[in-house]
Parts: structure tokens; C-alpha cells; sequence
């Protein structure tokens, strides 16, 4: 089950459930869009791959208890602020390559 984050890992702005801000990698580290795009230049500085906008769950049970009130987002937050100049080393390469093929 993705666990949905509730903050930013590097600037710990709010990312709600319904946060359409939200990007997560592959092991679903959690950004907000400013920080992927712009500071982090789409290079998880966890994992070295790419961002994609997260999954809404719906709010509502639409079919099978699939919704946020019987599988709720995280509260648990998880604020480690990347180290902008050592993450601008490490991705200066990966950022050339695209997500699929790093």
C-alpha cells in the first residue's frame, strides 16, 4: 500500500492527501513539486531516480473499502533537508538521463 506522506522531506510544506504538489520516487521518498523540480532538478537525492506526481486515494469508498477512511495517509513525517550543494554534485550527471533509463 503506498504509504502517503503528509510533508515535504527537504522544506516540510504540508502535502495533504489530495495534494496534487505531491511527487514521489520509486520508493515513494515524498517532495513537494518546487523541491523535485527545481531544487532537486528530478533526481531523487535518496535513490538517484526520477519523480512522478503522486496518486490521489479517493475520499471516498467508491467500491471495496479503497478509500482514505479505511486505508488513512501517514501521519508520521519525515523532514530530512538535502544537502543542496551535495545533491547538485550528484545529480549533475543522472539529470541528463531520463528516470527510465538511470
Amino acid at each position: 500500500m503506498l504509504e502517503l506522506r503528509p510533508t515535504c522531506e527537504h522544506c516540510n510544506v504540508a502535502l495533504p492527501p489530495d495534494s496534487r504538489a505531491a511527487r514521489i520516487c520509486s520508493y515513494e521518498c515524498t517532495f513537494c513539486a518546487h523541491c523535485a523540480e527545481t531544487l532537486l532538478l528530478g533526481v531523487c537525492p535518496n535513490c538517484g531516480g526520477g519523480f512522478t506526481p503522486r496518486p490521489i486515494r479517493p475520499a471516498r469508498n467508491w467500491r471495496g473499502d479503497n478509500h482514505l477512511g479505511h486505508d488513512p495517509a501517514s501521519t508520521k513525517v519525515k523532514h530530512r533537508p538535502v544537502d543542496l550543494e551535495a545533491h547538485a554534485r550528484f545529480a549533475a550527471e543522472l539529470k541528463l538521463v531520463p528516470p527510465h533509463d538511470r
